[in-house]
């Protein structure tokens, strides 16, 4: 039996905890129908002496301070409302508590932002991890020793697991419960929850904003001008030349303010501008790969699904608002 605790506190995303929760004690049930041993043994785990947060059954899950716990199999740290700065320096004592018991031998996992709980306790240098993508810049920022993958739902390195954005983060419990419990099982919980087995990217959920959180001012003009002249012939050599740089040099300029290169940063912003095409309905692919600034149907069908993880196609079935109503 693994003993998993799932951490609260008045600023956590109860949501979170929640669904996890749910998830767990639906698979202990599984084991109890067929007469087989509880895998899971559930314990809310939080900072004072009583839960006064949200109600829980203790016929399938117990609540016990922080201070308390020995060594849990798991630990799952969830997501969390409010500034992050502010969240850090106020859980100060649980990010030490995290450190501690992970070195104790306890395997650690976040739910979306609880990520920057793990980083703080310095459980990420040199490790690949996921969040919510729109956390990527901010804990590239912060944490630049860690390998960030914004595009990943899941990551299982050394006993460290992260997880994708918001709800995508209970891909990372069905994740838990396959391994745990096997293949059959893992399919079970998945036809049980309605979530996809094996998916691994939340790529095409991301929303792409500019990156532009840096104070470089010369590269947020060329960003504007790649972004109004997008659809057209754009070449890096004119574009370093309006910024009165060598090429070179606005290369390495552009990449450190952006995370990409120029050219990356034009795909991005292409490949953007033919997701809001077809988000409002578009029917021509041809029509709206020129608009975006492509001639040539093939590079352009294999940088949307390098970018997005769905083809053009794929794209507009999911997320076109005319889809939708038609529907």
């Amino acid at each position: 039996m693994k003993e998993i605790a799932l951490v609260i506190h008045e600023d956590a995303t109860l949501s979170t905890i929640t669904g996890a929760m749910d998830m767990f004690i639906h698979t202990n049930g599984l084991y109890r129908q067929t007469g087989k041993s509880q895998p899971f043994k559930l314990i809310i785990a939080g900072e004072k002496p009583n839960n006064n947060l949200f109600q829980i059954n203790p016929q399938f899950v117990s609540y016990c301070q922080l201070s308390d716990l020995i060594k849990p199999d798991l630990i799952i740290v969830p997501a969390f409302y409010g500034d992050r700065d502010v969240m850090l320096k106020k859980h100060r004592d649980l990010v030490d508590w995290i450190s501690t018991k992970y070195k104790n031998g306890s395997e650690i996992a976040s739910l979306c932002s609880g990520i920057y709980f793990l980083a703080e306790a310095g459980l990420l240098p040199g490790r690949s991890c996921t969040a919510h993508w729109n956390d990527m810049e901010d804990i590239i920022r912060r944490y630049p020793d860690v390998n960030f993958l914004s595009d990943m739902v899941i990551t299982d390195q050394e006993g460290i697991y992260t997880s994708g954005g918001a709800f995508s983060s209970l891909n990372l419990i069905l994740y838990i419960i396959d391994k745990f419990c096997g293949r059959q099982v893992g399919i079970w919980a998945s036809k049980m929850f309605s979530l996809d087995m094996d998916r691994i990217s939340q790529s095409h959920f991301a929303v792409f904003k500019g990156q532009k959180q840096h104070k470089d001012t010369d590269i947020l003009k060329a960003q504007a001008y790649i972004e109004e002249n997008h659809h057209l012939a754009l070449n890096m050599d004119d574009v370093a030349c309006r910024s009165n740089m060598s090429k070179r040099n606005f290369i390495r300029r552009f990449k450190k303010a952006t995370q990409n290169t120029p050219f990356e940063y034009l795909q991005r912003v292409k490949i953007e501008a033919a997701k809001r095409a077809l988000e409002n309905g578009s029917q021509n692919i041809n029509l709206l790969m020129y608009d975006a600034g492509y001639n040539d149907i093939k590079t352009f069908r294999e940088v949307f699904k390098k970018i997005t993880g769905l083809t053009p196609q794929d794209y507009r079935r999911k997320y076109s608002r005319v889809d939708l109503v038609l529907n």
